[in-house]
């Protein structure tokens, strides 16, 4: 799960990314709203963390942007503000939860799990690939009935390329989905952790599900067919 983090505050920006981070999240995180709507919009998220009171452009003026510009990913509006018309206020702009301060970690997290079930209503709740399964909610990945244990990094790369079955994923979207921009992570990095994906994955005696494209990524589908 890929999350953007907009909250001026680095001490509190410091503490959420950490926990995020830990329960397995790759977080970016912007200082400003015009850094924030600027990421938004370029990248892809699967939630956004909202604080209302940011310098410059304020956390209400991003999401009314944002919706604007057709970036449709669910928003969850962190506020000091508790008055019933704050949050109408800000779920009028088109935030998708509103959260007041101050909060449990706890709290948060159950949150954004529930905005991404919300989302993910149109998506199959368990990818399968021949045999091979992964459950995004419960983060369980089997082969041939078997639990497969992965780090949260693996676990990333092969939700990428499990959504994206039978298409080539290039290395650069791999680290756009599973490394936050503050990681200085090049092609060698990647080819390590699917090396050590694929070992888990491809197990001896099942057909290779992870190939090589070389020059550009990888691609996870079953092995075409040999020609008589």
């Amino acid at each position: 799960m890929r999350v953007l983090l907009i909250e001026d505050d680095k001490k509190a920006a410091s503490l959420l990314a950490r926990g995020l981070q830990e329960e397995g999240c790759v977080v970016d995180v912007a200082a400003t709203g015009e850094a924030g709507e600027e990421q938004a919009v370029v990248n892809e998220y699967d939630v956004i963390v909202l604080d209302w009171l940011l310098p410059g452009k304020d956390g209400i003026s991003v999401c009314r942007t944002l919706r604007a510009e057709g970036v449709s990913t669910p928003i969850l509006m962190l506020t000091a503000r508790d008055s019933l018309a704050d949050r109408v206020s800000g779920l009028s702009t088109g935030a998708d939860d509103y959260l007041t301060k101050p909060f449990a970690f706890a709290e948060l997290l159950a949150r954004i799990r529930a905005l991404l079930r919300r989302a993910r209503v149109a998506q199959p709740a368990v990818l399968r690939v021949a045999d091979l399964t992964l459950d995004p909610a419960s983060r369980r990945v089997t082969r041939g009935g078997l639990n497969v244990a992965l780090t949260s990094k693996e676990f990333a790369i092969l939700e990428a390329l499990m959504r994206s079955a039978g298409d080539v994923v290039s290395r650069v979207r791999l680290v756009e989905s599973v490394w936050d921009q503050a990681s200085d992570v090049d092609d060698n990095l990647v080819d390590v952790h699917v090396s050590h994906l694929r070992k888990k994955i491809d197990r001896s005696g099942s057909p290779a599900l992870i190939h090589t494209v070389r020059g550009f990524g990888y691609r996870l589908a079953l092995p075409d067919p040999v020609e008589p």
